[in-house]
């Protein structure tokens, strides 16, 4: 009886322990993500393509069929375990063969993978038919992002990075997850026409990667030094997400997909305003810069691009070295740090970035140059990084 006091007590704090858990639970409460994971998914997504469809009817297919004959096989196995137990009286029968069974049980299989086998394949076929696109996109994987070149149809010459919103980052870095979008939020989202064929060609610029949106049925490994390709056409508009889906790296679960599907008119005013931005982004990369107009323009580079890693502070973090006060940073040559995001260093844990122009490599390093406690007064030209990528 003295403990029942103690026993209340300690029921009480369990209690309390578990009632502060549910709350905690439901404050980062999350919903159905349109186009992206839904809450205790079971099911394969809600299609968005043809192709996507019938892998869904193709799924279910063969689950009912595995399921009936596993029913079927281990019903009649059970029954006849029970039936003819040694218990009431039944003795083994002694046989060595029967053709009847023998034709029985490989012509029945047979039939089955047939019956498998035909509607998987015209699958599978029309899913690497990637003739006659409207579009071809070129989809790159980076650690970790993903570039799109258009590379043919309408909106042809536009590419960009699609890297993880900033403040997606922020959120994962302090532990504190919010909206239903998490982690799936991207900085410039891959822009396609609903109703058009899209052929989408991976690469890769440093490790395997893979492309692949769920509701559009498709995940295309990016290889790098080969060249795959997938397709997709998208039924209805709206916004549809993936991520990589091959383990690249540290970052791996920072390299998410948003494809946003519109109306034809809308994509064809996405497409003039984008040419807008590339005509007035076009760097001559003969001209001369000054300091201050290098270091404003590589703050955009570094905050876009480098600071994921890096940090705004450029203090770096884990294995990421800092660039406040490093020597290669600090170094009197300065071809030392253009070769650095050129060719990337560290068998690739630092990658090439190449895809930057000169213009923005040559502000990016002046800024890292003349930020924080590096003070070197440092100016690299855009025609310096032209003359190094030779």
């Amino acid at each position: 009886m003295k403990n029942i006091p103690n026993k209340l007590a300690s029921l009480l704090c369990h209690a309390g322990v578990w009632a502060g858990a549910w709350v905690a639970t439901a404050a980062h409460a999350v919903n159905d993500l349109p186009g992206g994971p839904a809450v205790n998914q079971l099911n394969l997504p809600v299609p968005a393509t043809k192709i996507a469809e019938e892998q869904n009817s193709l799924h279910w297919m063969m689950l009912i069929l595995c399921s009936v004959i596993f029913v079927a096989v281990f019903s009649v196995m059970f029954y006849s375990i029970w039936k003819h137990r040694k218990s009431v009286g039944h003795k083994p029968a002694n046989f060595h063969e029967s053709v009847t069974v023998e034709v029985i049980w490989t012509i029945v299989p047979f039939v089955i993978v047939i019956l498998m086998a035909l509607p998987a394949t015209k699958l599978l076929v029309a899913s690497k038919d990637t003739t006659n696109a409207d579009l071809t996109i070129k989809a790159t994987g980076y650690q970790w992002k993903w570039g799109y070149d258009y590379i043919k149809g309408e909106g042809e010459g536009i590419g960009f990075i699609s890297t993880l919103d900033s403040s997606q980052r922020a959120m994962s870095d302090a532990g504190k997850p919010e909206g239903d979008n998490y982690l799936l939020k991207v900085d410039n989202p891959l822009v396609v026409p609903v109703g058009k064929k899209i052929r989408v060609i991976t690469t890769a610029n440093d490790v395997i990667h893979a492309f692949a949106v769920p509701q559009f049925g498709i995940k295309q490994d990016a290889i790098p030094g080969f060249v795959r390709d997938t397709w997709f056409r998208a039924e209805k508009t709206g916004d549809f997400y993936g991520q990589c889906q091959e383990l690249c790296g540290k970052e791996h679960a920072y390299m998410p997909i948003h494809v946003k599907v519109v109306s034809a008119e809308e994509y064809s005013k996405w497409v003039d305003g984008e040419k807008k931005k590339l005509a007035a982004k076009a760097d001559d990369p003969s001209k001369v810069w000054t300091q201050t107009d290098l270091v404003a323009r590589g703050e955009k580079v570094y905050a876009a691009n480098c600071a994921a890693c890096h940090q705004a502070n450029g203090k770096g973090a884990g294995p990421i070295k800092p660039l406040d006060g490093s020597a290669k940073v600090l170094d009197a040559d300065k071809m030392v740090q253009v070769q650095v995001l050129l060719n990337g260093q560290n068998n690739g844990a630092m990658p090439a970035w190449k895809q930057l122009s000169d213009t923005e490599i040559a502000a990016v390093i002046t800024y890292t140059k003349n930020n924080w406690s590096n003070k070197t007064g440092q100016i690299v030209q855009p025609a310096e990084v032209k003359t190094a990528r030779k």
